[in-house]
């Protein structure tokens, strides 16, 4: 009997399930919002409705200040929770890695928990803990007032944290932040543990302490880890969305202070109808994204040219 499948054709035919599914949900979404960066539609009315319109798009984007505001906003929130990460989870990974002993997988497991926890259930939480009236960190400030040598530099009154244009920006960043330690401490876990031990044992026989063997062992040593962790934080603190998006309702909270630049690009494809423009925001996003990953990128490969 015949096969059907010859062994030329059997590949082809087995893979063609991801094929399928990539061409429809990946390749086909880029292309289109690239083709839509240039025209203007009304996706209700079908792709009849469709307008080209040129560079208009991009040209309004570019001067939109509110594209520069959630730029801004965007870059803010991901430099200020996203270098604490690394300059957290180094230390904190090696005190794990070297202190725990049997105790290491349960505090790697607690670390991780917040990663693998609902955006939706991790925002409610916050903003529970942030409210005005009834939050714990308006209390706990109320409480460490009454101390006398705390009392002149704590808050007088409740801080509106989701409210105020100066604190929601500290909070979605100290959000993230949580959430994001626990995941590059595993990464940093599992790049010591391949750290040769031989390395610390001549260390210790040349006399070296533990702080010696941390700056001229280990951190030389986690340099390819923390290349693939920062860039995998300058990209999604790029993408920055659906914490904001959340803590704020959507709206990017007074004054646009918590709007990110995806989530105005969600506002004005869902809210504001404008499909063209949004896709002429998101590949603006893509190519400052790829800008500060080859920044990235160029600056490790010069410390490692330096070392």
């Amino acid at each position: 009997m015949k096969p059907l499948l010859t062994p030329a054709i059997a590949p082809y035919v087995l893979i063609s399930p991801f094929l399928l599914l990539f061409l429809v949900f990946g390749l086909f979404p880029i292309v289109f919002s690239f083709v839509l960066m240039f025209h203007m539609w009304d996706p209700v009315q079908g792709l009849g409705s469709m307008q080209y319109v040129g560079l208009e798009n991009i040209s309004f984007a570019i001067e939109d200040p509110l594209v520069w505001t959630s730029l801004g906003n965007t870059l803010w929130m991901a430099l200020a929770s996203g270098l604490p990460q690394h300059l957290v989870a180094i230390p904190l990974a090696y005190l794990i890695n070297e202190k725990m002993g049997r105790w290491r997988n349960a505090a790697m497991g607690a670390y991780f928990l917040p990663y693998i926890t609902s955006t939706v259930a991790i925002a409610i939480m916050f903003s529970t803990l942030f409210s005005t009236d009834y939050g714990m960190v308006n209390s706990a400030l109320a409480e460490m007032a009454k101390w006398p040598w705390l009392n002149a530099v704590m808050p007088e009154k409740n801080i509106d944290w989701l409210g105020s244009p100066e604190a929601i920006k500290p909070v979605v960043s100290a959000v993230v932040f949580w959430r994001y330690l626990g995941f590059n401490v595993i990464l940093y876990v599992a790049a010591m543990q391949s750290i040769p031990r031989d390395l610390y044992e001549a260390a210790s026989m040349d006399g070296a302490k533990n702080w010696q063997k941390f700056f001229f062992i280990t951190l030389p040593q986690l340099k390819p880890m923390m290349f693939f962790g920062v860039t995998l934080t300058v990209i999604g603190g790029l993408q920055l969305f659906e914490e904001p998006f959340i803590l704020t309702g959507g709206k990017g909270g007074p004054e646009y202070a918590g709007m990110t630049t995806a989530m105005y690009m969600y506002r004005t494809a869902f809210d504001f109808n404008d499909f063209g423009l949004a896709s002429a925001i998101s590949w603006m996003l893509f190519v400052i994204i790829l800008i500060m990953t080859l920044v990235t990128n160029k600056a490790f490969k010069s410390k490692e040219g330096q070392a």
